[in-house]
């Protein structure tokens, strides 16, 4: 067993836990709001701040922690970081000039002192350097935030890792992730998944972007995974190159959860430790 196997199988729980909480330090409808993170969390920065706007929230804008334009106007920051010590994130609130906000799986770390207010999902804290059930965790309760009723979420993700993956995915040479609106941030999420755990060829592109060029390398033996509905015409379109079509009527989240599995076993598959991927540790701390 490993960790990342148990983070992937506890999330049910902790996505439970995260619809009890009570937040009021999240931003308040109409403020405008920039999203930080690196890596995951910018990918949960993204899929946040495509629904937030949706639901007529407010202008909301996600952005890597390094590439963070200081420059703009906002109402408020939010920052995703899981270890609370990522080199780039603290420089960006530190720099900060308006309220901010981090959502954070330890508290006891450097962003409790520079934030100005900190949402602790301890709970959903990981010991594999794969961030796994705090990333999904905190898109729940930040989903939760804009109104959403997810009441059902965590019994469909129990489900989820129940139910068998298709032998096409994980048999599969290449697989690319494809998303629109909200969905785009999971499916950037599903591909480094994979290549993290797995060290496996991966892709992901927005959805109606994917016929400009990369659906070239789709072909028997390689896997398309759309997250939430397909564009028209382009399930069709990737049926006709031989490639293999994933798609599923449930919630996008759910749907990444599955990912993690897919993740977990091909890296089982080729010998890995997913605990242990290569190049990476749990935390970007830059000299």
């Amino acid at each position: 067993m490993t960790y990342l196997r148990d983070e992937i199988a506890s999330q049910p729980d902790t996505w439970a836990r995260a619809l009890e909480m009570s937040v009021s330090e999240l931003p308040a409808p109409g403020q405008r709001v920039a999203v930080i993170g690196c890596g995951t969390s910018y990918y949960m920065a993204q899929a946040y701040a495509a629904l937030r706007e949706a639901a007529g929230h407010g202008e909301t804008d996600p952005f890597p922690a390094s590439e963070f334009p200081a420059a703009r106007q906002y109402d408020r920051i939010v920052a995703l970081t899981r270890s609370g010590t990522t080199t780039e994130i603290l420089a960006a609130l530190s720099a900060a000039t308006v309220p901010t906000v981090a959502v954070t799986a330890d508290p006891a770390t450097p962003v409790s002192d520079a934030a100005d207010a900190v949402v602790a999902l301890d709970f959903a804290d990981e010991k594999s350097v794969v961030q796994t059930r705090f990333a999904t965790s905190a898109l729940v309760l930040l989903r939760a935030s804009l109104g959403e009723s997810l009441s059902s979420l965590p019994a469909e993700a129990a489900e989820a890792l129940a139910a068998p993956l298709a032998p096409e995915l994980l048999a599969a040479e290449q697989v690319t992730f494809l998303g629109t609106g909200w969905t785009i941030g999971l499916a950037n999420e599903g591909a480094l998944k994979l290549r993290e755990a797995a060290q496996a060829w991966t892709e992901s592109y927005h959805a109606m972007e994917y016929r400009h060029g990369p659906i070239s390398i789709a072909a028997p033996g390689r896997a398309v995974w759309v997250f939430g509905a397909a564009p028209d015409g382009l399930a069709e379109e990737v049926r006709a190159t031989g490639a293999y079509l994933e798609q599923s009527a449930g919630d996008p989240l759910v749907e990444l959860v599955r990912a993690h599995r897919l993740a977990e076993a091909v890296a089982e598959s080729k010998d890995l430790n997913p605990d242990q991927p290569r190049n990476l540790t749990r935390s970007v701390i830059l000299a």
